[in-house]
């Protein structure tokens, strides 16, 4: 009762300022947020090495720029494990959603495969499970964790042998992405993120990107059906072992993205920490039809900390709404914390990523527009410092009681309780 009356002050507030939050939340539950498997089990996955085993713990080899950091108890060790952790965060977060997989999660016991030789039928039960759920999958090539990546190259290797490994590997990720979204009836997106570079100056800079060029050519080579698979392309700045070059930047994929009609991917921990991804949206926009995000928290590097609610992601979901863009950008969550309970982790990182979606569908856009059109600056500002103030809070707590998950605070409960009763029983 208290939440409901909270919620009508704060309805009559914001509708002085012209907002109708009704609305807001109605499209706010229209909003897919993509939940990353991987937090789930610290990035560990299910191929062993090689890919080839019967399902134990994998190589950790060259993990490309990827540490999770921490031994908090109860993590993921199987497949049913991790399907059901991520049942209960999902149960803990307002909306209906997706996951999204890495190719180490296959489950190759039945069918024994390497990377570049995975099927469909190696996630059969990743899509059965998703389908009771009703939930959406997203998919990603996974280019680390293997011998043949422990030189730091993969689609940009100067050994043809080794480019066409990944490149199969590649190929054969898309395929499973088409498969998912016939079954599911909505695109998958097939992610492709290689951690290719030098740790010190390179002589050479050209050549790993000429080669990396070809294999994109050959991997695409292969047509998908957009509405079954979209194919995504990740950048970044510098990694562990890759601080003085990065093959795959920025620069490199949003051109080969425009050239070639593909989504770009931007992971906010992938760009130098004084950047603004939220400012990059419209540039690109302007220039692609769609994007993928990859929201994480960096804390003086690229660290994947967990998603919380900051100015930058505030700013983010601002850029997002502002531009009319919630059809054009898919929203996905990647971020590790293995310090901290694992479902916590989701659901703290998605609950902000909601909450700044929420933040920015309850702003008086088109006046703060009709002001800067005027070149009343000076109103613009008042008005963005007065609507910080506003009790988005009473009207996010409401939306939760909608969805009927926990509000406030109340889902650390069934956290701790679920802790207590499964995932510290995992030895």
């Amino acid at each position: 009762m208290k939440i409901e009356k909270a919620y009508q002050l704060a309805r009559e507030m914001y509708a002085g300022y012209g907002v109708d939050t009704a609305n807001a939340l109605k499209r706010l539950a229209g909003i897919r947020i993509s939940l990353h498997c991987w937090q789930g089990d610290d990035i560990s996955g299910f191929s062993a090495r090689g890919g080839s085993s019967s399902g134990g713990e994998p190589s950790r080899g060259n993990l490309g720029g990827v540490l999770p950091t921490g031994n908090y108890p109860g993590k993921a060790r199987t497949p049913e494990e991790l399907r059901s952790d991520l049942a209960k965060a999902l149960g803990l977060i307002p909306g209906r959603h997706r996951v999204s997989l890495h190719s180490i999660y296959a489950e190759t016991k039945a069918r024994p495969a390497d990377r570049d030789e995975l099927a469909p039928d190696h996630f059969a039960a990743w899509v059965a499970w998703a389908r009771t759920h009703k939930l959406g999958l997203d998919f990603n090539g996974t280019f680390f964790s293997h011998p043949l990546a422990e030189s730091g190259r993969t689609l940009s290797h100067p050994d043809r042998a080794v480019r066409r490994f990944w490149i199969d590997h590649a190929r054969a990720c898309r395929r499973i992405g088409a498969f998912m979204g016939r079954q599911q009836k909505t695109p998958c997106v097939t992610n492709i993120w290689v951690p290719d570079g030098s740790k010190d100056t390179p002589a050479d800079r050209k050549a790993p990107r000429e080669l990396l060029k070809q294999s994109l050519d050959e991997i695409f080579k292969e047509k998908c059906r957009p509405a079954h698979n979209l194919d995504s392309l990740e950048g970044k700045l510098f990694g562990l072992g890759s601080e003085a070059y990065v093959a795959g930047s920025h620069d490199f994929y949003l051109a080969y993205a425009v050239a070639h009609r593909k989504l770009l991917c931007m992971d906010t921990g992938h760009f130098h920490p004084t950047e603004s991804v939220a400012d990059k949206l419209t540039a690109v926009l302007s220039q692609l039809d769609q994007v993928l995000l990859h929201v994480s928290r960096g804390v003086r590097w690229d660290s994947d900390h967990v998603v919380t609610l900051t100015d930058d992601l505030r700013s983010l979901a601002e850029e997002i709404v502002r531009g009319n863009y919630l059809q054009r950008v898919y929203i996905g969550l990647d971020f590790f914390d293995a310090s901290i309970n694992r479902i916590a982790a989701w659901v703290i990182g998605a609950r902000a990523m909601l909450q700044a979606l929420l933040i920015a569908l309850v702003e008086p856009t088109d006046t703060l527009r009709q002001m800067e059109l005027k070149g009343d600056f000076t109103a613009r500002l008042a008005l963005m410092e007065e609507l910080k103030s506003l009790p988005f809070g009473a009207v996010w707590n409401y939306y939760c009681l909608q969805q009927d998950v926990p509000p406030n605070h109340a889902w650390m409960r069934e956290v701790k309780a679920y802790e207590t009763a499964v995932q510290f029983q995992r030895r």
